[in-house]
């Protein structure tokens, strides 16, 4: 009698293990399906506010929607270059963003859209490269370009590789050169194709600055994937000129 008990208390033990076991690999899975829920109406909400903000613009007869937003940020742009950049020197300094969006009247902090055709992504893009921003989608360092399109520019993106079930920038390595990615805003889309890849060191911060009369996006991830990020691994995009 005592071996049959042993025998059905193990047993037991078995069916619990293999149902944790089970629950353990089922996660992930519900985890990106959820996120990938959540990344794709935040793109959908995105581009419904961009069409009623053009459509009002329009009416307005405005030559540019939000224009004080959209010079406030050019001019940022312009004294990164000027200044050479030389805030860009803690992980505190590329997390904060400079500007609050809903400030000048914007519905939240979404900032764009970012597509990459060859990973089959499409992402809300934020400024500022928070735990916050970077669970949400991807992320523009602060104290680099903010992409508006424009020479002397580079706009750091950075993307998880990999988060919660959901992709991210996990297939980046499919990017090759002559490759294209699109950086939708509320004032339109930028076109980019990739032209160098590199892999550097993180704490290489030259290799992010702005290039002289260049107009550019970088995305930038951890590498190799699933290394706890020794490395970073960067993809080089110039705009493709109208």
């Amino acid at each position: 009698m005592k071996h049959l008990k042993l025998k059905l208390i193990l047993l037991v033990l078995l069916i619990c293990l293999a149902f944790a076991s089970a629950a353990f690999a089922v996660k992930p899975l519900i985890d990106g399906a959820e996120k990938s829920v959540e990344v794709k109406q935040a793109v959908e909400t995105f581009n419904a506010s961009i069409g009623v903000i053009r459509r009002e613009s329009e009416e307005k007869k405005e030559v540019i929607p939000y224009a004080n937003l959209y010079e406030a940020m050019q001019t940022y742009n312009r004294q990164l270059y000027l200044f050479k950049q030389n805030k860009l020197d803690s992980k505190s300094a590329y997390e904060q963003s400079q500007f609050t969006l809903t400030d000048y009247g914007l519905p939240d902090e979404k900032f764009g859209v970012i597509t990459i055709p060859k990973m089959g992504l499409e992402m809300p893009l934020f400024l500022g490269a928070s735990e916050e921003n970077m669970a949400a989608g991807a992320a523009v360092l602060s104290q680099t370009s903010i992409p508006l399109g424009g020479n002397n520019t580079n706009a750091v993106i950075a993307g998880h590789r990999g988060y919660s079930g959901y992709p991210y920038f996990k297939e980046i390595e499919l990017l090759e050169v002559g490759d294209e990615v699109t950086i939708t805003n509320i004032w339109g889309t930028l076109t980019y194709t990739v032209t160098e890849i590199k892999i550097i060191n993180p704490n290489d911060v030259n290799a992010i600055l702005i290039q002289k009369d260049k107009d550019m996006i970088t995305l930038l991830t951890c590498h190799p994937y699933a290394s706890g990020g020794k490395y970073r691994y960067l993809v080089f995009c110039e705009r493709v000129k109208a």
